[in-house]
């Protein structure tokens, strides 16, 4: 079949989002589908190219940081990418779309369908249903929500990454849809042998944001000052000046690392020198670096909320926290720093439970779910 995606921010830029999508299309095109990528132009990328089988075409919206996209950048994406949708299918006739994020990639895909004809399939990442990320998205919901609904009861099916996702979507638009989870590439992400680390590593991966709750790594941690770490935090945001002056404050400077933005494939890199995956997060669908720290066997204490509910069995390769102050995950990294062998069976686990996300059933599930989107206009074509 041929999948027309759509989807604002694709690697190299945005986050997580956009490898679901990436390593969703090149098993596609693995499984033999031509697959063409609709996204977000930024200045040093090319604007059309064929990587690994798929063809990636990128729109100017105005975006200026690979990492950050504000209200009029999506915006953009849309408007930008409506004429060059209309040509794509005009020449390339793909048989359906396949659409990452209902605001702003559902806005375009609706608006292409109503023109074309072709039917899409959209998955919900969290971000895009209202709730999800109430502390980054509440302000523009108010104004879009009115012209969102059409988005999703024009949709042939919905798909969304986590059964959280799934609930908040029932909610808003009385629309069900099926788990998909993200995937990860299993023999990509192979930790070898595992040990734990002299001293221990622990690991923050994410945007510097209140939704990921860098501020409580840094406060928990300064309860543990008594026991051999180290923590490195991957990522930057707006709340990284604060968690530098938190972790001056707390006489720390020598126990963390904070990388800033780096690429993914030097996540994977700071994964495969860790030990234990802390995220005290607000809020989640479900995160990719989660998923990635679960295949490569990192024992995982995060907060009770979204998609990480998936990630852990508790007592066996992680912890669910509840709460919000300084002492959440102390006793749990207590438990973990204080024994080797404990950590040691907590990451084995986590191996253990990383096959559930294998991308490569992942992308069986999407080809059929695609494929029953095509039968199903077929067949309604056919009977008008």
């Amino acid at each position: 079949m041929r999948i027309l995606v759509l989807i604002y921010e694709f690697p190299p830029v945005g986050g997580g989002g956009g490898r679901v999508a990436e390593d969703i299309c090149r098993g596609l095109v693995k499984r033999g589908h031509d697959v063409y990528i609709l996204t977000s132009h930024i200045k040093g990328l090319p604007r059309h190219v064929n990587r690994e089988g798929m063809e990636i075409l990128r729109v100017p919206v105005g975006r200026r940081t690979p990492f950050k996209a504000g209200f009029l950048d999506m915006l953009g994406y849309v408007l930008s990418g409506f004429a060059p949708g209309l040509r794509l299918i005009a020449r390339w006739k793909p048989d359906v779309m396949h659409v990452h994020f209902a605001v702003p990639s559902g806005a375009l895909a609706k608006t292409l369908s109503f023109f074309t004809g072709v039917p899409y399939l959209l998955t919900a990442h969290l971000g895009d249903v209202p709730g999800g990320v109430p502390e980054k998205t509440e302000h523009w919901f108010r104004w879009v929500f009115p012209f969102t609904p059409p988005i999703w009861k024009s949709a042939a099916k919905v798909c969304a990454v986590s059964d959280f996702t799934r609930q908040l979507a029932l909610k808003s638009y009385f629309i069900d849809a099926q788990v998909i989870p993200n995937g990860v590439d299993l023999e990509m992400l192979d930790p070898g042998e595992i040990a734990a680390g002299q001293p221990p590593r622990i690991i923050f991966a994410g945007r510097f944001v209140s939704q990921k709750n860098p501020l409580q790594v840094v406060r928990t941690l300064a309860r543990l000052k008594d026991l051999p770490w180290h923590c490195v935090m991957v990522g930057d945001g707006a709340l990284r000046p604060a968690v530098e002056a938190e972790i001056r404050r707390h006489s720390l400077r020598d126990r963390f690392t904070l990388t800033g933005w780096v690429t993914p494939d030097d996540v994977i890199g700071w994964f495969g020198k860790s030990d234990i995956l802390f995220m005290p997060s607000l809020a989640e669908g479900l995160p990719v670096v989660g998923v990635q720290a679960l295949a490569m066997g990192l024992a995982i204490v995060v907060s009770r909320v979204g998609g990480f509910l998936d990630l852990v069995e508790p007592e066996q390769n992680g912890y669910l926290l509840d709460g919000r102050d300084d002492l959440m995950g102390v006793d749990e990294l207590r438990g973990l720093i204080s024994s080797s062998e404990r950590l040691v069976q907590f990451r084995r686990r986590s191996r253990q439970l990383a096959s559930r996300f294998d991308v490569r059933q992942i992308v069986l599930l999407y080809e059929k779910e695609l494929w029953d989107v095509i039968r199903s206009a077929d067949a309604l074509e056919a009977g008008s």
